[in-house]
């Protein structure tokens, strides 16, 4: 079976009015699904252009603005919701500060299917940023999207630095991890790059980063980001040997668009050189046990002139 994805390296705006937001996002929308995709990645935080919408005193102060962002949600979610379902496609939406109870938010990915389904991926780890500054709270719970294509799953971007997320979901049978992000340099964007092909090369599995682009000195929550999309794989027969399967344009906005053989990869992981899923339970064996410290340093009467 083969899947085509889209990644956006989606580059944030600010909007006068809603509808033009909504003509951007569909013009978008209708681009991935001309190419023949068949899910469609945005990233992190892409929402959060819609903060140019509120009242411009509130731009730069992200604890008052994020109440204010709720009320957009309704729209945003119906918005997205229309597209998957006029463009027969399956929508990753640009992740949401959501409020899920009075003073509490977390950082929302909404998916969307093309015969209306909807759910949702909470971001699980949260950055200093989101923690210290912006009152952001982790989600909960570990999930996978069962669609037409097999089984997909979301790790937002810090959590992609963690393997613990995406092993949960390779043992739930996810084939293909969606990696939105949003990171303000390129240091950032290296770290998630570097999880997403890690998470990759652990589970035997494709990664698809779909990086947030920003030059927004209009606000302090988005005011820069920079990436490329790309798409990851273990280093294996039938696949790159750098890991690398695609990769846009550093700050370049744009589809990457890419067709992943999902036969393959579960080849791999049935008869790859390496069989790093499987050998993964007797790796965590192995470690379980006590580090052993063995002394190497010379003693100082040992020590030579």
């Amino acid at each position: 079976m083969t899947l085509r994805v889209a990644a956006a390296a989606y580059l944030c705006q600010p909007y006068s009015h809603w509808d033009e937001y909504e003509a951007r996002l569909s013009a978008w929308v209708a681009g991935g699904a001309a190419g023949q995709a068949g899910v469609l990645i945005f990233p992190e935080y892409a929402s959060l252009e819609l903060i140019s919408l509120l009242p411009p005193a509130l731009w730069d102060d992200v604890q008052a603005q994020r109440e204010p962002l709720q009320t957009f949600l309704p729209a945003f979610l119906e918005l997205h919701a229309r597209l998957a379902r006029q463009y027969g496609v399956y929508v990753l939406a640009g992740s949401f500060p959501v409020e899920v109870a009075a003073g509490h938010f977390v950082n929302r990915a909404h998916f969307f299917g093309p015969d209306g389904q909807a759910g949702f991926q909470d971001k699980l780890v949260m950055t200093r940023f989101e923690a210290e500054e912006w009152s952001i709270d982790s989600g909960e719970g570990v999930k996978v999207f069962d669609t037409e294509y097999g089984k997909l799953g979301v790790n937002i971007c810090y959590d992609a630095e963690f393997p613990d997320f995406a092993r949960q979901q390779a043992a739930a049978g996810m084939d293909v991890l969606l990696i939105p992000s949003f990171t303000g340099s390129a240091h950032g964007y290296t770290r998630v790059r570097v999880g997403g092909m890690a998470r990759a090369l652990e589970n035997q599995i494709y990664a698809v980063h779909a990086p947030c682009l920003a030059d927004a000195p209009w606000s302090y929550a988005i005011e820069t980001a920079v990436g490329a999309a790309a798409i990851y794989a273990p280093a294996d027969d039938g696949l790159p040997e750098n890991g690398i399967v695609a990769a846009g344009d550093f700050n370049v906005p744009d589809w990457l668009i890419h067709d992943l053989d999902l036969s393959l990869i579960r080849e791999v992981r049935c008869s790859g050189h390496v069989l790093n899923a499987r050998d993964q339970v007797w790796a965590q064996r192995q470690a379980e046990g006590p580090v052993v410290a063995v002394p190497f340093k010379i003693s100082s009467n040992e020590a030579q002139p």
